[in-house]
Parts: C-alpha cells; sequence; structure tokens
C-alpha cells in the first residue's frame, strides 16, 4: 500500500494488502482502491497467487454458490481446467459434491489428483457424462467455456434452469434463463479473504499458467488465446 486517503483507518501505508478495483485497473502498477475493497495479504500466499484470487477465485466462488451444492450432488463443470474452473473444481468438492471435469484430454491427471471424474469434451458428451456419474444422474453444470454447453445441459441432461451457471454464454442466459452469477456477485473483501486463508492453510490450490512482465502483456493475451492453458496467466509490473 502506497499512499492512505483521507480517513482510512485499519491500514497503514507499506501493508501488503489483496483487494479489487471495479475500474479495470488490472494492467496498471498503481491503483486506487476503496479500503473496504481490501485485506491483509497472508504471509504465505504469493504475490503471483494473491493477484488474482479475486478474478478467478471470486468468479469460481460466486458460480458454486449459486447452483446451491449439498454432499451427494455431481456436477459437470465445462473448461474444468482452465483459470476459473480449476478454482471451482475444488470449491465444488469441498462442498461435497462429485465433479464431472470436462476438458481435454491432457488435464485427465491433473484433475484426477484433486478427486475429479475426467471426461473429455466431444462427442456423445451427454451419455458419456452419464456414465460417469456414479448415480448415472447429474445435478448441476458450471459453465465456464461457452459453445453448447447450457443447451446440453437443459435440452439433453434435463437440467432445471437454477442449477445452471454460466460465465461465458450470455445468449443460453436469454434464451434458457439460466443463471450467470459471476465475479460481481460475490464481490466483497471476505470473500477474498476467505479464499486466500484456504490457500493459506493449502486448502486450495491456485495453478499458475505463466508469469509475464507487465510489458509482455501482448504475448501473454497471445498464449491466452490458444485456450489450452491450466490456470491463469498473472502480470507482473
Amino acid at each position: 500500500m502506497a499512499e492512505l486517503g483521507p480517513g482510512v483507518s485499519g491500514f497503514a501505508v507499506g501493508d501488503e494488502v489483496i483487494g479489487f478495483s471495479m475500474r479495470r485497473s488490472s494492467h496498471a502498477e498503481y491503483a486506487t482502491v476503496p479500503a473496504n475493497q481490501l485485506t491483509p495479504r497472508p504471509a504465505t500466499v504469493p504475490w503471483e497467487i494473491a493477484g488474482w484470487l479475486f478474478l478467478a477465485g471470486v468468479t469460481a466462488y460466486a458460480a458454486v454458490r449459486a447452483v446451491r451444492l449439498v454432499p451427494g450432488d455431481t456436477v459437470a463443470i465445462a473448461g474444468a481446467a482452465g483459470g476459473v474452473g480449476s478454482i471451482a473444481v475444488q470449491l465444488a468438492r469441498r462442498a461435497g459434491a462429485t465433479v464431472l471435469g470436462i476438458a481435454g484430454l491432457s488435464n485427465d491427471v491433473w484433475l484426477a489428483d484433486r478427486g475429479a471424474v475426467p471426461v473429455n469434451y466431444g462427442d456423445d458428451l451427454p451419455a458419456r457424462l452419464r456414465a460417469a456419474a456414479q448415480s448415472g444422474h447429474i445435478d448441476a453444470l458450471l459453465d465456464f467455456f461457452g459453445g453448447a454447453y447450457v443447451a446440453m445441459a437443459v435440452e439433453d441432461i434435463r437440467l432445471p434452469a437454477d442449477r445452471i451457471d454460466t460465465i461465458a454464454d450470455f445468449e443460453a442466459v436469454k434464451r434458457f434463463g439460466v443463471q450467470s452469477a459471476g465475479g460481481a456477485d460475490a464481490a466483497t473483501a471476505a470473500v477474498v479473504a476467505e479464499l486466500a486463508d484456504r490457500v493459506a492453510r493449502g486448502e486450495l490450490e491456485v495453478p499458475i499458467a505463466g508469469v509475464f512482465a507487465l510489458d509482455d502483456v501482448r504475448e501473454a493475451y497471445r498464449q491466452l488465446e490458444l485456450r489450452h492453458t491450466r490456470g491463469k496467466f498473472v502480470l507482473r509490473p
């Protein structure tokens, strides 16, 4: 923290804090942030992880919360190895759900090691998801990729709209009335602090796909556009 505004209490210049800004300032070296959007950074949480807990972590938190998972549920997660999906897999598992992680073949081992059942995208996906579910029944779907996953969940798996959440397919939100809970729906310092605490205690793993200097932001976006990353890219000032 470089400076404090007038009337701010509970923080001091030099404090190491994490939080969020709603002003799209993720490419800035400095940003002005309301004090109620900040929380202390646990010393054992590296900056590379702390810096993007809000974007991916809070989005995953909101999506998992939106579909109301309870122990015994089975949830399919599209984009399960991506930046948001990789966190959602772990949060859903902690909620007691069986997770069917939809991703490419190269992510099978990573997903299985984190307690998910890998299911590769491709033909006959609804049937393969049912076969992978222990009960043969799927209770919810989280879509972090887009495409036709929401339509599949509604039309083939027959899930109710309130057990489906997408952060990528907004046409499907209008067409089917499914949920679109994302980062803004859980944007509080308390949620960021909870996620950081889980990381500090070893209860949540945050995969980093790559770290780039701010001057190399264009290369970071080129890599992101390939859509085959596991976890998130991080920019360092």
